[in-house]
């Protein structure tokens, strides 16, 4: 066990060691300095001209947004109509059907929003065609939506007095030219070599140890598995996803995901730094987010080393911890290390099943999804700490007396209505659409839309909602999804949480941006304190805590309970 917690110590420490210089490269290639990869250029102003684009075209804010929901709203209709005729189109060995109007509309806005809820399985719902073409595809431009995003907001907090914040679709290719393509290709490699598939091969069949005959579906699954991680996507190729021994066959394949997944938002904290010249507020950014992640990982690897009290209790040793639902080769701690990550940063793919967690695990899970600032998505998750950070400005200022500013601009009633709402929208979503569900179980018991009763079923409910606002995409599989309510109640809330998150804190930015500039003096508020960034946590948790305490008691908090 020991040697399984050193495993976790070392994966976190070779992500910083990649994450930080890393994220001064990010900022290099968005301040367009000098950087290995300019060779892309001339494939970067090819797309330009294709498309009819004008990089060297400023855009305000409102641009920017038009921008960004008219692309999303194409790859939507693309998404869509792929999956509603899949069956009868080419690059289908294993002869996979179309799929429903209903999870057509689920699968098309789920990876469209980088949630990559899969209420169809994995390899037998989808075929090689709509693989690649639609879902690898969604997990390239989802991430570097994100990415992009973020970069306007950059931008707008560098500027001193401006509404010209650089242009949407230069931004949008480089983030995939010069950042996750060459590194998808680099994780794709040392996953072929360790035993991922990456070929057109139909289904094979083998025998078994037992003597039975299996069908094991394989196809080009390296490419796809390695950007699903690093776009912190995580729809998997299989069913199973990263659990599947063809997807994550061994450690080191679990290590490579698992750091995958955290460095770019780790990157992006340090690139933030480096391009306002600010690395004093990365640090502390930073700071604050490891806290949060290391609050919600401890109870999580104490709980699951310590295994079930319950089976504790029947006299078998739980030496090797709490191992239902875990794959033997990652163990426990491995398991609850990336349960944590996962969920903190909206990646959602599992190596275990998320359902046969502890109660603490499956609450550590939720929070991490609740708070869903700490490293969090590709940009999101700065974007969704951005909006605490002004709400913890404007509350500080009040304390102290101070005019609450934010890099030399003064934060006023409009910002504040934008940062409240939105703030206020995920917690909306999430409990406003649980009750709903368990009003419908209450009114009509005999629904097929859970497996378990009791707390764990309100927890199931729970979660799958978490996951899709905070566009997550992970789930308590016990719920009984892919039916017409789930798949599209999800649906509106996964494209809900997603897009209103991004367009408030473009709008504050580009909103301060235009505002006249005031120079830091000594009676300026700081924010780049190690006091200033308590502060924020302790925003960040009054605002979870408040929204959530009660529906975390009738669920896993519950469940604990009676359990002990």
């Amino acid at each position: 066990m020991n040697t399984e917690l050193l495993g976790v110590v070392a994966t976190f420490i070779i992500t910083l060691a990649i994450g930080i210089p890393l994220g001064k490269y990010i900022s290099k290639v968005f301040k367009g300095e000098k950087t290995i990869l300019d060779f892309m250029a001339p494939l970067e102003r090819f797309i330009f001209r294709i498309c009819g684009i004008d990089p060297t075209k400023e855009m305000n804010w409102k641009q920017h947004v038009a921008a960004l929901l008219s692309l999303n709203l194409l790859w939507f209709v693309y998404a869509f109509v792929m999956f509603l005729f899949q069956g009868s189109l080419f690059l289908n060995p294993d002869g996979n059907p179309s799929m429903s109007p209903h999870l057509s509309f689920n699968t098309a806005a789920s990876f469209l929003v980088n949630c990559n809820l899969q209420d169809y399985s994995g390899e037998t719902g989808v075929t090689y065609l709509t693989q690649l073409a639609v879902l690898m595809f969604l997990h390239f431009v989802s991430a570097a939506t994100g990415i992009a995003a973020l970069v306007v907001v950059f931008k707008a907090m560098r500027e001193k007095v401006t509404d010209k914040l650089g242009n949407f679709f230069e931004i949008f290719v480089k983030s995939i030219t010069r950042i996750l393509l060459p590194i998808s290709l680099v994780i794709a490699l040392l996953l072929v070599f360790h035993g991922t598939p990456a070929s057109f091969d139909g289904k094979d069949q083998l025998i078994t140890m037992q003597g039975d005959t299996a069908h094991i579906s394989r196809g080009p699954a390296a490419g796809m598995i390695a950007i699903k991680h690093l776009g912190t996507n995580g729809g998997g190729w299989f069913g199973a996803n990263s659990a599947h021994p063809l997807e994550n066959p061994d450690y080191f394949t679990n290590m490579v995901e698992v750091i995958a997944q955290v460095i770019i938002p780790v990157a992006l904290i340090f690139a933030l730094g480096h391009y306002l010249s600010r690395k004093r507020l990365a640090w502390v950014i930073f700071g604050v987010m490891t806290i949060g992640v290391l609050i919600f990982l401890y109870p999580a690897l104490h709980a699951e080393i310590k295994g079930n009290p319950a089976i504790a209790q029947m006299g078998p040793s739980s030496s090797g911890g709490n191992m239902e639902g875990k794959e033997v080769r990652f163990g426990a701690p491995a398991s609850a290390y990336w349960c944590i990550l996962t969920t903190v940063i909206s990646t959602g793919s599992v190596n275990s099943m998320h359902d046969s967690f502890m109660p603490v695990s499956g609450c550590m899970q939720l929070l991490g999804m609740m708070t869903n600032c700490f490293y969090g998505g590709n940009g999101v998750g700065i974007l969704n700490y951005y909006i605490f950070l002004i709400i913890a400005v404007f509350i500080s200022g009040l304390m102290v007396g101070r005019t609450p500013e934010f890099l030399g601009r003064k934060i006023e009633a409009k910002e504040m209505k934008i940062a409240t709402i939105i703030a206020l929208l995920h917690p909306l979503l999430i409990l406003a659409f649980t009750a709903l569900a368990s009003f419908g179980l209450v009114r009509d018991p005999s629904l097929p839309w859970l497996n378990n009763p009791g707390y764990h079923g309100f927890s199931e409910m729970l979660y799958q909602y978490t996951s899709c606002s905070a566009n997550n995409g992970s789930g308590f599989e016990g719920l009984g999804d892919n039916t017409p309510f789930w798949n599209i109640t999800a649906g509106f809330v996964m494209l809900l949480g997603r897009f209103l998150p991004i367009i408030g804190p473009i709008a504050i930015a580009g909103i301060l941006a235009q505002k006249k500039y005031i120079p830091e003096s000594s009676g300026t508020l700081r924010t780049d304190t190690g006091t200033f960034g308590l502060m924020t946590y302790a925003v960040i948790m009054i605002v979870a805590a408040l929204a959530f305490f009660p529906a975390l008691t009738l669920g896993p908090l519950a469940e604990y309970f009676s359990r002990h």
